[in-house]
């Protein structure tokens, strides 16, 4: 069984929330956060946090304060940033080196932070690339900017961003097929669900056994 803390951290946006999920031979600690329309129930976050503390890499799913303090909607970047920022050193506390991840907004946050916070490598899930039907809005430079090695995972039917708008650079991409930007499939698809969650799983998986 793996164990499952929660704790709370101040900020200078305010009272964080860690729940951890720790591998008992930790070598990596994956840090997540969420996005601005839901929290750390997502399908994704859920997953990953069920299946790497059986690969040695501590999973802490992290709350921004706004979502702690029960508000309906997500600040500006630059307060997300203050709140990432904010619960880094719990992050770093056991010693491990931490992967800097989240999902859409959380993914933006974790490529603009990443080398300020000396970040071993940033997990992007559903990547928002720009605002549905506003490609010219592009946000290319955040993910191209992370600095250090960089995994996004991209569903096949994001309005945000399909895995084919992506831009050439340093880094790699993992197409859910169907997947929407929660990675939710139709069910007229050719890959179940549960077929669709393993694609995210097995690809962050080997991707961070790959960082050595």
């Amino acid at each position: 069984m793996t164990e499952v803390t929660s704790e709370t951290v101040e900020t200078g946006a305010g009272t964080a929330r860690i729940t951890w999920h720790r591998a008992k031979r930790a070598r990596l600690v994956l840090a997540v956060g969420h996005g601005a329309g839901g929290g750390i129930e997502a399908r994704d976050l859920q997953a990953l946090a069920g299946v790497l503390p059986g690969h040695g890499v501590s999973v802490a799913l992290v709350e921004q304060p706004w979502r702690v303090a029960g508000k309906k909607v997500a600040p500006a970047p630059k307060t997300l940033d203050a709140g990432w920022r904010g619960v880094w050193p719990a992050l770093t506390g056991p010693g491990h080196p931490v992967i800097s991840g989240g999902r859409s907004a959380g993914a933006r946050v974790a490529c603009r932070t990443a080398t300020e916070l000396g970040a071993h490598a940033v997990l992007a899930l559903s990547f928002p690339l720009h605002p549905p039907g506003r490609p010219e809005k592009s946000r290319a430079a955040e993910l191209l900017g992370a600095g250090v090695p960089t995994l996004v995972v991209q569903g096949g039917n994001d309005p945000f961003g399909k895995p084919e708008e992506f831009p050439d650079g340093d880094h790699r991409l993992i197409e859910v097929p169907y997947g929407d930007h929660g990675f939710a499939v139709p069910k007229r698809a050719e890959i179940t669900q549960e077929r669709a969650l393993r694609i995210v799983t097995e690809g962050v998986r080997e991707w961070v056994a790959s960082l050595g």
